[in-house]
């Protein structure tokens, strides 16, 4: 059998079931309203949108007759897009005309031949279906996208979506079928692939001065070695997660990251998900501040774990790239509450983080609270003005004493095409100017710091909470000494919390008790927090009412009843106000170790 793909269109009525079940699946995606009633003996029938089946070397599922169906066998230089529904077909050229500034997604599929090139996309959440199979209704979704591999039709079909159409999506994944021309090809065995991702060498982009750029799609390694032979460009921006991206991302995986950096070039790792919501993108943040900022942590920890699939390792600085938008007051609080969390939990896991947005919003929201402590600052903009000046002058945009410490990139020019090599790519050009700064050390990334009670620690202590209170120590910038942490309280470990101790004004004996506890376990932002507020900043207040109170309060991130009562019995007994809000005066008291 050829690896031709047919494509049969039905405009037909089928039986009851099949039809109200489709429509469940597909009624979203084709562009029909909600179906209601399903399942309901009195539910009027609805419309059946027009489907087709598609087939693949006897891999076949159902999509709305709308979606577009490319060839890539035919038509190899197609930009693997999801900003519009689609099916692609066969492994993408190496040559693609993607636009630079692809931004936003619907939904779409790829199905590909597994083949050692194909293989290298396999993750631990790739599903396999199971003989006789082409579905794998369990498949887990990571990074919003799901990839199942059909042996029995030799296809890896990896699917993207969005919050929105992900259960439609599924739908689509469940209608597949295998046909009589479908042959049997298994995924190369694990121990003929990489057991555990190649690295970079060393944190991305690191300490760097120059020209790069960024395309939709990571380049082929043919272009990428045309270009490093050919270009003035030495870095590249490369989108590791986030559900608003529109391009496909066959070429990035860790052995695409591992050459690229052996070989010289420096990464720019991008985040694209939620956007403004006074912005015109469906993929949204919250307009309130509590949930965009817990949505903001949440987007970090996603992108750390794409990170980190791709060997992208901690101390690397990872972008949130938030579009321009008209902004207001309402509308900044909710984008720089989201960058909050997006920083304060690439912090916790040791990473740098770094806005990329247009110089006229989400840099001038930025800079207007640059030294606000309500909300927690990035360590990296990047700027989208293209006034054609390849430097990290931000003009009028971005005052001089502000990001100065090697802490800028500029997006100068957008949305050309170069060619190098005979690899044409369209681009956008920056240039950077970055150091590696200074991210929690990536060796209390892991480190446990929930615990039901914090004991009085002690020169001579030994275990998990010794291991924590030198973390929180390091990251105070208390070090305890070379190894933190070491889980052993020796000397370097009192001096680091004397020195602690004498700048909240406690007593500096060197010995860990609750008051200590609390100031180290509250240090941070300071955002206003009450029932139902959700995050990070919950979960520091929970682990420092714990050690204040001398009680266990439960550590979830979810400010309910528990935590409110906890917060009124410690605002009455340190002589606050008691209204089981969190607000500076609370938190004052608790980082000052009352």
């Amino acid at each position: 059998m050829t690896a031709r793909a047919t494509i049969t269109e039905r405009r037909r009525r089928p039986g009851p079931a099949a039809r109200l079940g489709r429509l469940a699946a597909l009624a979203a995606l084709a562009g029909l309203t909600a179906v209601s009633g399903i399942g309901s003996a009195t539910a009027a029938p609805a419309p059946v949108p027009d489907d087709k089946a598609v087939v693949y070397r006897g891999y076949q599922i159902r999509v709305p007759s709308s979606w577009r169906i490319v060839d890539l066998d035919e038509h190899p230089r197609a930009c693997v897009r999801f900003d519009r529904p689609a099916v692609y077909l066969g492994r993408p050229g190496d040559r693609n005309d993607c636009p630079a500034g692809l931004i936003g997604r619907t939904a779409g599929l790829v199905v590909q031949p597994i083949d050692r090139q194909s293989a290298e996309q396999v993750t631990d959440t790739t599903a396999v279906a199971r003989r006789g199979s082409a579905t794998a209704p369990s498949a887990a979704s990571e990074n919003d996208t799901i990839r199942i591999a059909v042996e029995d039709a030799g296809v890896l079909v990896t699917a993207a979506h969005t919050p929105r159409t992900r259960g439609q999506v599924r739908g689509i994944l469940d209608s597949a079928e295998l046909t009589a021309d479908a042959r049997r090809t298994e995924l190369p065995a694990a121990g003929d692939r990489d057991s555990a991702p190649l690295a970079a060498a060393g944190p991305q982009p690191g300490d760097f001065l120059g020209k790069g750029f960024d395309a939709c799609a990571a380049p082929s390694q043919a272009a990428m070695d045309a270009w490093l032979a050919n270009s003035p460009y030495r870095a590249v921006g490369v989108y590791i997660s986030g559900a608003t991206r529109a391009c496909s991302q066959p070429n990035l995986t860790s052995t695409w990251v591992n050459n690229q950096t052996g070989k010289g070039w420096r990464l720019i790792p991008i985040d694209v998900g939620r956007q403004a919501p006074c912005s015109a993108f469906s993929n949204r943040m919250s307009s309130d501040p509590a949930t965009a900022r817990s949505q903001g942590a949440g987007a970090a920890s996603a992108s750390v774990t794409a990170a980190q699939n791709l060997g992208v390792p901690a101390g690397s600085a990872l972008y949130s790239d938030i579009e321009g938008y008209a902004s207001t007051a309402s509308c900044k609080a909710a984008v720089m509450s989201y960058l909050s969390g997006w920083t304060e939990q690439l912090h916790a896991q040791g990473y740098l983080s770094g806005l990329y947005s247009s110089a006229s919003s989400g840099i001038a929201d930025a800079v207007s609270v640059y030294d606000d402590p309500a909300y927690l600052r990035v360590d990296h903009i990047w700027f989208a003005w293209w006034n054609g000046r390849a430097d990290t002058d931000g003009g009028s945009y971005v005052p001089a004493t502000h990001w100065a410490n090697h802490q800028r990139l500029h997006q100068y020019a957008g949305e050309v095409s170069e060619s190098y090599g005979g690899y044409p790519i369209n681009i956008d050009r920056n240039y950077l100017d970055v150091g590696s700064g200074t991210p929690p050390p990536a060796t209390c990334t892991t480190t446990n710091l929930d615990f039901t009670a914090y004991p009085v620690l002690r020169s001579g202590a030994t275990g998990a909470p010794v291991r924590a209170a030198q973390c929180l120590l390091e990251s105070a910038g208390y070090s305890p000494g070379s190894g933190t942490p070491t889980g052993t309280y020796d000397a370097a470990t009192v001096n680091a919390v004397q020195a602690f101790q004498s700048s909240r004004g406690l007593t500096a004996d060197g010995i860990t008790g609750a008051r200590t506890w609390t100031a180290l376990l509250s240090r941070g932002t300071t955002p206003t927090l009450q029932n139902g507020s959700t995050g990070e900043a919950v979960r520091r207040l929970q682990r420092a009412l714990t050690a204040a109170l001398g009680r266990t309060v439960g550590i979830d991130g979810i400010f309910g009843s528990g935590t409110d009562q906890a917060v009124r019995d410690y605002q009455s007994t340190r002589g606050l106000g008691v209204d089981g809000i969190v607000g500076a005066g609370t938190w004052s008291a608790l980082q000052s170790g009352r």
